[in-house]
């Protein structure tokens, strides 16, 4: 009879750890698939692609006109070997993949623009640490025939200015197909994605490679744009005739400005960094390179990334320019993209965050709380003071 009943205590003693031991498993379940996957599509699933304004356009060609639904994030910036922790790597790179998984998921645009800083050390990999960052990144950037991608060089890519090479630079083209100076038109809109690191303006090689490049396209560019005039047909009859309508710049520098003292938005700078100076040619570009630009594209917009932090300014009272944030965790706790619907004549953008960290770390500890309060009720360690409680209770109600 005292073996039966001492069989019987065992049982239930055995169940109640296989039932603590599920609740354990079911919590810590729940909180990886929900911080780790459902959360991308709680908050991307709010982002919309913003609508063109074309109402006044009514009845012209314009108001037919095919939208492109353009997506534009910047520095990425994936770890190396040298200074890349292999736990800042997993957690990092996870945020990014699941973030654009996601967000191609739920948004499916057509063409989708990284300004640069793809990489944290391509000015100091070598070859075989920069072919396995690549494929770290395909992997996580892998997107279907239906969606393009698109990537312009940054310094982290293949170094500042007086540590830019030909050769570094050719290893970026051969895997991004980027060039110096590149235009590409998709359903009538004309993008040109430039080399800001090339555009120092001391004459190095790949400086005046550069600007040779983009005086072309700024050719080929005017000519389209007044192909109705009689003169300009005479002087461009052999140019290729491209989209006549004002481009977008896509560039990893933003242009010239101070600081980021006017710039507003909760992912703007942090209050006291908005003062602080901008250094021309390594911050910023220089006063003169931003006018060259400004005066060779007549862009009708502009998008830069490098600053890691949001902001909007207008050139000349009229070209706003978009500096957009990090996509990574590593250097925003609010990371975000930009989404922008365009045709030929007009834009329209909009703002879409990912997820903050520190509210997944706040629901990681919610939880982890919620695991220590199990196992201490079934070790029974939280009874003694409930039973306390209850019996001061008691003797409230007994006087």
């Amino acid at each position: 009879m005292m073996r039966f009943g001492m069989g019987i205590m065992k049982s239930l003693h055995l169940k109640r750890r296989g039932c603590l031991l599920l609740k354990i498993l079911c919590l810590v379940f729940l909180a990886l698939i929900f911080c780790e996957f459902l959360v991308y599509y709680v908050v991307i699933f709010q982002c919309h692609w913003p609508e063109v304004k074309i109402e006044a356009r009514r009845g012209s060609k314009e108001s037919s006109a095919p939208v492109l639904k353009a997506m534009f994030l910047s520095d990425t910036h994936l770890l190396g070997e040298i200074k890349g922790h292999w736990l800042d790597k997993l957690r990092r790179e996870w945020q990014m993949e699941r973030a654009f998984q996601t967000a191609l998921s739920l948004l499916e645009p057509d063409i989708v623009f990284i300004l640069g800083d793809v990489f944290d050390e391509g000015k100091w990999s070598s070859s075989q640490a920069w072919a396995d960052d690549v494929r770290r990144f395909q992997k996580m950037f892998r997107h279907s025939v239906h969606t393009e991608l698109m990537v312009v060089v940054g310094n982290h890519d293949i170094g500042f200015h007086y540590d830019m090479t030909t050769y570094k630079l050719k290893r970026f083209a051969k895997v991004f197909n980027f060039t110096s100076g590149k235009l590409i038109s998709r359903k009538g809109v004309n993008f040109v994605m430039v080399n800001s690191i090339a555009l120092e303006g001391d004459g190095c090689t790949v400086c005046s490679r550069t600007e040779a490049k983009l005086m072309k396209l700024s050719y080929k560019l005017n000519c389209s744009r007044q192909q109705e005039q009689n003169h300009s047909k005479k002087r461009c009859r052999d140019v290729e005739q491209l989209p006549a309508s004002e481009p977008i710049l896509l560039q990893h520098y933003p242009l010239y400005r101070r600081s980021d003292a006017e710039c507003t938005g909760e992912d703007s700078a942090l209050p006291e960094e908005k003062n602080i100076p901008f250094k021309e040619k390594y911050d910023v570009l220089s006063r003169e390179a931003s006018q060259k630009l400004l005066w060779w594209f007549h862009p009708r917009l502009i998008l830069s990334g490098h600053t890691h932090s949001a902001c909007e300014v207008l050139h000349n009272g009229k070209i706003p320019e978009i500096s957009v944030p990090s996509f990574s965790w590593r250097n925003r706790n609010n990371p975000s993209f930009i989404m922008g619907s365009i045709i030929s004549s007009d834009f329209s953008l909009s703002k879409c965050f990912l997820p903050v960290e520190s509210r997944i770390v706040t629901i990681y500890c919610i939880a982890g709380a919620l695991l220590v309060v199990l196992i201490l009720a079934h070790l029974q360690l939280l009874n003694p003071p409930f039973y306390f409680a209850q019996h001061l209770l008691g003797k409230h109600k007994a006087v």
